[in-house]
């Protein structure tokens, strides 16, 4: 194969569509972020306010509008948002995944040639971070895309350099649309990444003569017409308060103080590579020789100049969570699949002893992840369901024998094959678990669960639903922007002030300040029916009533 052809990239589309499709519809909302952003983009189509972005009466001021604006129009486009389909909100993370997918096949068949793209592309997709962030109604696939296209009118220009050729418009027109679409989506963010790549190659080479063929004399102009006319109307709106919350206490409060209980040392990100870009993390840490050895050559220059500010910048800052590395991953698979091709055969082992040692230890800790990763689903139904799932266990009979012929033949230096079983264990897995095992833990699924039990009772169009026990957002979404997340003592007042349209959700420890306002009240209700199970976000065991006020 010489090049990588339009059927090539329609067939590896069609792939990954596939591939991220299951599970899109029967997995319910993951709290706690996923239903913030459902409901939000919800409330706004119905309020008909685009610019002001609210969870229930609180604005929330983290982001700009972006995200809501694509999974609004998703919804809009569908006519789901009266049936809470979770689906739709999905659909923009389905279709960024799959772009980013395609891109990184060709900018990877760019620098290496095709096979490199289309492996690339496989190491990627298969990635357990990209696996959990392309099938939600999240903030980062979508962001992954704007930084990937940034990336290519960037690479686009730096090539065109190397080989003394003018750089078209076109690119110009990508780099600087990319950023300002990243910027409506996450803010300066998409800065790190998108300025941090350039400056790294400037500091290296002690040049920057490309930069002038991506017209920043007028791009900037570019990139702030798009975000400013939200910038502005939200300034308007909120008064202000949406840029000292937005950038004051959420971008920068990140980087000197650990936010919500994600403070952690500098060395995480690292640590965690080996589950989050798993099984492409072995080939990856394998391929570190070959990079090293290339670091001068433009190709790998570039990808090392796109990976290390962004890596570096957010190991230093305080607030963690593994999606933060993201935009390094693409990169990183370019540069992994690029190693394996090279030396599909004949690969080299460390030659010092301390580096072989080092390998064979995270090989060891990378086939532990995959057999736990294999039996994982057939476990937790155990476990949680207490039950077999006959169709479960398709996942570790198809799996786990493919991550051991993976491990063999890493052992016997053959890592183009090793790459190819461990892709192909790690898509049984990813679609075994999506289709079999996670919409059947009925256990931790109490919001899908409680709505359900609601819906059968509810004595209003507008019912008003306290839940003092359990106050996840995913339960906001599903029943209804009416749910009060109160304590105790107000969800018995919420009932005594809405007798005809009031519903309280109750756990049994909650219930004693529960009943003991009802009495002081001289209020009766009726247990109308209970669902038990484990908030998953608190590790908690409850065992929730719903309650309503005795008909007089």
């Amino acid at each position: 194969m010489t090049r990588l052809t339009l059927r090539h990239y329609v067939m590896l589309a069609l792939c990954t569509f596939m591939i991220f499709l299951p599970g899109r519809a029967s997995l319910p909302p993951l709290d706690r972020d996923e239903p913030r952003y459902m409901e939000a983009s919800a409330q706004m189509l119905r309020s008909g306010n685009f610019i002001d972005v609210r969870f229930q009466d609180q604005p929330r001021y983290l982001q700009p509008a972006g995200i809501y604006w694509l999974e609004a129009a998703s919804v809009a486009a569908t006519g789901t948002l009266r049936q809470h389909a979770v689906w739709a909100y999905r659909i923009p993370s389905l279709l960024a995944v799959t772009a980013v997918v395609v891109l990184t096949a060709w900018i990877g068949a760019t620098l290496f040639g095709p096979a490199s793209g289309l492996l690339a592309a496989g190491l990627l997709a298969v990635s357990v971070l990209t696996t959990a962030e392309g099938r939600m109604a999240t903030i980062d696939t979508t962001l992954l895309l704007a930084v990937l296209l940034a990336q290519t009118g960037l690479l686009r220009a730096y090539l065109d350099r190397e080989r003394d050729r003018p750089t078209p418009l076109s690119a110009a027109l990508l780099y600087w649309t990319a950023l300002g679409v990243g910027l409506m989506l996450k803010g300066p963010v998409v800065l790190i990444p998108g300025f941090g790549t350039p400056l790294a190659l400037a500091l290296v080479e002690r040049r920057i003569d490309w930069w002038h063929r991506l017209r920043p004399a007028w791009g900037w102009a570019v990139m702030l017409a798009i975000v400013l006319p939200w910038c502005v109307a939200i300034g308007v709106v909120s008064h202000g308060d949406f840029f000292s919350r937005a950038v004051g206490t959420n971008f920068l409060g990140k980087v000197a103080h650990g936010q919500q209980a994600h403070g952690l040392p500098p060395g995480y990100h690292l640590l965690a590579f080996a589950i989050a870009f798993w099984p492409g993390s072995i080939f990856a840490a394998m391929a570190l020789p070959f990079v090293w050895a290339r670091r001068h050559a433009p190709p790998v220059r570039f990808l090392l100049c796109w990976i290390v500010p962004h890596w570096l910048v957010f190991e230093a800052i305080a607030t963690k969570l593994p999606h933060y590395v993201l935009p390094t991953y693409p990169a990183i698979a370019m540069l992994t699949a690029a190693a394996i091709m090279t030396m599909p055969d004949r690969w080299s082992w460390p030659a010092a002893l301390w580096g072989r040692v080092v390998l064979a230890v995270y090989g060891v800790l990378w086939l532990v992840l995959g057999v736990a990763l294999s039996v994982a689903g057939p476990v937790l139904l155990w476990r949680l369901e207490h039950r077999v799932e006959p169709a479960a266990l398709i996942v570790p009979l198809g799996a786990l024998p493919l991550v051991l012929v993976s491990a063999w033949l890493l052992v016997g230096r053959q890592p183009l094959r090793a790459a190819m079983a461990a892709v192909a264990a790690a898509v049984i897995i990813h679609v075994g678990l999506f289709v079999t095992v996670i919409p059947n833990l009925q256990a931790i699924w109490l919001s899908p669960r409680l709505a359900a039990l609601v819906d059968d009772y509810r004595p209003c169009p507008d019912t008003i639903v306290a839940s003092p026990s359990f106050s996840e957002p995913s339960l906001v979404f599903l029943v209804g922007q009416n749910t009060a997340l109160v304590d105790p003592v107000a969800a018995a007042d919420l009932l005594r002030d809405n007798r005809a349209c009031g519903l309280a959700l109750v756990d049994r420890r909650d219930e004693p300040a529960f009943r003991a306002r009802l009495r002081r009240d001289g209020l009766n209700v009726i247990e109308f029916g209970r669902v038990a199970g484990l908030n998953y976000s608190t590790g908690k065991h409850l065992d929730i009533g719903l309650f309503g006020p005795t008909p007089p």
